[in-house]
Parts: C-alpha cells; sequence; structure tokens
C-alpha cells in the first residue's frame, strides 16, 4: 500500500468544495421549486419529508453510490483523487463506505477536528477513514 501518493487536506478541502457546489446548483432550485423562497428565511430546522429526502437522504446515497461506483465524488474524480482500502489498497466494501460517511459527523463534531486530522497524520486519514479503514490516494495518470 506504501507505493501510493496520498491525498492531504489541501487537495482533499478542493474536492469538498468542488462537490459542495455541485450539491448547491442541484438543491437549492429544488427546495425552492418545493418550499418556496421563504424556505431560506425561516427559523424552522426540518420543513417536512422533502426537506429531509433533499438534503440528507439524497444526498447521502449520491456520496456513497459516487465512492462504490467510482471510488471517487466527482470533485474527487476532478482533482484526481481515489478512495482506497487501507489495508490492500484495493476497493473499499459498501460497509466501508457507509462507515466512513457517517464517519463525518462524527470527524465534524468536534470542531472539524477529525477532518483537520488529515493535514497532521503520516498516512493523510481523517478520523473518517480511521474508521472505515480506507485512505485517499492520488490516481496515476
Amino acid at each position: 500500500m506504501d507505493e501510493h501518493t496520498y491525498a492531504g487536506f489541501w487537495i482533499r478541502t478542493g474536492a469538498a468544495l468542488i462537490d459542495s457546489v455541485l450539491m448547491l446548483v442541484i438543491l437549492i432550485p429544488a427546495i425552492t421549486l418545493i418550499y418556496g423562497k421563504t424556505y431560506w428565511d425561516s427559523d424552522v430546522f426540518i420543513h417536512g419529508v422533502w426537506d429531509v429526502v433533499f438534503n440528507y437522504i439524497l444526498p447521502a446515497m449520491a456520496i456513497i453510490l459516487f465512492w462504490h461506483y467510482k471510488s471517487a465524488t466527482p470533485g474527487k474524480m476532478v482533482t484526481g483523487l481515489a478512495i482506497v482500502d487501507a489495508q490492500t489498497g484495493g476497493k473499499p466494501s459498501t460497509a466501508q463506505l457507509i462507515i466512513r460517511y457517517l464517519g463525518y459527523y462524527i470527524a465534524s463534531i468536534p470542531l472539524l477536528l477529525g477532518i483537520i486530522w488529515v493535514g497532521f497524520d503520516k498516512r493523510k486519514q481523517g478520523w473518517h477513514d480511521k474508521m472505515a479503514g480506507t485512505v485517499v490516494i492520488r490516481r496515476r495518470r
């Protein structure tokens, strides 16, 4: 597994920003169509079923499916990164990918410390990567 180049904090941040912009381009119009412009000014946390579907369920499914089929989200693909099993360098299992996704929440809770950890770890693993047994590498071109 050591023949791979691990992807560091900044390239991964760039990939996440690309993914976030793509997600917003899809979600903002959809949510606005369903709930109207007042959605964005409201103090209500959950507006209904479609709010949960569009803001939580569909993004989780899309991300996990991209990871499963492409070993990367669109942002990671653009930046030449891939998610692999930390032990074998092969494709992670679906269970690993689900754990990795859920691990983002845990890694984010203490002031994003588990995400920032990527910048200090020798294998560039965030807490979500450690939980799932994955690493993010630069693809060979």
